[in-house]
């Protein structure tokens, strides 16, 4: 079996190609992209990230073979902070 890439386009303009089963904060650790954290545990909602404009926890989450060829990631803004 062999192991699935997916390239992903990150904010800071970097495209990496990740092995599927990646974690998302290592991938953007890798492409010079940090994440910003809280609890590391998916509660507070610091490391949420959109993934093709769905909604996904970085902190709990990894690069899922059945996502797309190419993932273009974005970071919420908040308003209010």
């Amino acid at each position: 079996m062999s192991t699935r890439f997916v390239r992903i386009d990150w904010p800071n303009g970097q495209s990496t190609a990740v092995a599927a089963g990646t974690d998302w904060l290592q991938a953007a650790a890798n492409a010079g992209f940090a994440i910003p954290t809280g609890c590391l545990r998916g509660t507070c909602g610091s490391c949420e990230i959109d993934i093709n404009g769905e909604p996904l926890r970085a902190c709990i989450s990894s690069v899922s073979a059945d996502d797309s060829t190419t993932i273009t990631v974005e970071v919420p803004v908040d308003p209010c902070w």
